[in-house]
């Protein structure tokens, strides 16, 4: 048992990051797995106290006016909490990425030369109403033996100061240092900064939010930061599309829960599909609740599609909005996506193998899909138990990050008293 200390400062806690992250490095991974399913078993014991904590956090955020889709994101349910709990331990029951040769190979010296896998250190995460995110990435950074420190933003503060005492109070009766998780909630902006500021205490920085919270951690920080971007989404209705398979896909990446980064925000249409598939769509979609935002040919085919503002293409809207436009090729929904992409999640709807082909090789995102929706752009999903984010940019990860991504490498040299001629 490895028990917490009172830190007052933001560089305290830090610093007792540091230190915890030194410990976490080389425990073993059935240490961690273990000290893992107490995590999940103090989050089903305290539900309630998460869910008391969170309905002060939903309440202030109503009475200041917070969006509907932040308040989806800042809410928890039991049904929410006990997915939390199974999710830290589907991350349990993974892999342990640590020690894993990634090469390796023999020197004409007899030198044996290897690459590990080695935690980053010390993680630090801002993010804004999304109380499941501090589940999220404290498990899955003590799974790939790294210290976290969060900063969860005000309009969680009460749901996150719970969950974090839960998530530390279960590491005191384990093998692991409580000191792992540290949050910085309670310094505000003031603490976010230092955070960002922090080189050498900090190893990576994840900013999770909206387009602004990222552009300003990436533009302010100091720490090196894996930038996970914001969400404009599209989906391309190919010429040839099944009508069936396209008005589905559509309806589910906009509306299974339009508030998250993979949720569609713009539907191309191949102008071939227009007569065969857009009145269907579009009734799915209006029965829905969708706005539908369409160009002037879209507008002309249908009084219920309203007219696209003119920032309408680069626009997450994170609501049940939708941007439609059509075009007269692929190639012109390539070059579409090319110039509004975020380079998140891109889908395409056809029955063309060729055209497919063409997609995959040719939109620059870090999750490309054919017949299938954006919304299973996820870390669960993609068998990581859940994700620290959805990394948008190409170093030094892309797409959703699970334990893998939470690793470095280091290079082990084995030798017998070589000296170097």
């Amino acid at each position: 048992m490895i028990e917490a200390t009172p830190l007052n400062t933001v560089r305290e806690r830090l610093e007792a990051a540091r230190r915890s992250s030194r410990a976490l490095a080389v425990t073993t991974g059935t240490e961690r797995e273990s000290a893992l399913e107490t995590i999940a078993v103090a989050l089903d014991r305290d539900s309630d106290a998460i869910l008391s904590a969170n309905a002060a956090d939903i309440a202030r955020g109503r009475e200041n006016g917070l969006a509907d889709g932040l308040i989806d994101r800042l809410t928890l349910t039991s049904e929410r909490i006990a997915a939390l709990s199974a999710a830290v331990r589907e991350i349990a029951a993974l892999s342990d990425p640590l020690g894993q040769v990634v090469r390796g190979s023999t020197a004409a010296n007899g030198m044996r030369i290897e690459q590990v896998r080695v935690p980053f250190g010390v993680v630090g995460a801002i993010y804004e109403a999304r109380p499941n995110v501090t589940v999220d990435i404290a498990a899955l950074a003590l799974r790939s033996g790294n210290a976290v420190v969060l900063r969860g933003g005000s309009a969680a503060i009460a749901s996150n100061t719970q969950l974090v005492a839960t998530l530390r109070g279960a590491l005191e009766s384990t093998d692991l240092p409580a000191d792992s998780i540290q949050t910085i909630d309670d310094f505000g902006r003031d603490g976010a900064a230092e955070l960002m500021r922090s080189r050498g205490l900090v190893d990576v920085l994840v900013p999770r939010g909206s387009a602004s919270l990222i552009e300003t951690v990436v533009a302010e920080s100091t720490v090196p930061v894996i930038e996970t971007g914001a969400g404009v989404v599209h989906v391309y209705v190919d010429a040839d599309a099944d009508e069936s398979m396209a008005v589905s896909i559509v309806l589910n990446a906009k509306t299974h829960r339009p508030s998250v980064c993979n949720a569609a925000e713009t539907v191309l249409i191949h102008r071939d599909a227009v007569p065969r598939i857009l009145p269907a769509l579009l009734d799915a979609l209006r029965q829905a609740g969708v706005t539908v935002c369409g160009d002037a040919e879209a507008q002309s085919f249908s009084a219920n599609v309203e007219p696209a503002a003119a920032d309408e293409w680069a626009t997450e809207h994170l609501d049940l909005t939708l941007g439609l436009r059509i075009v007269g090729t692929l190639d012109e929904a390539i070059d579409h996506i090319a110039a509004y992409s975020t380079h998140h999640t891109e889908s395409i709807v056809t029955n063309n193998v060729r055209n497919s082909e063409r997609f995959l090789a040719h939109v620059d995102s870090a999750v490309v899909m054919v017949n299938a929706s954006t919304r299973f752009t996820d870390g669960g999903v993609f068998g990581f138990g859940a994700e620290v984010g959805i990394s948008t940019q190409k170093l030094h990860a892309r797409g959703p990050m699970g334990l893998t991504e939470l690793t470095s490498t280091k290079w082990l040299v084995r030798g017998d008293g070589q000296v170097r001629a």
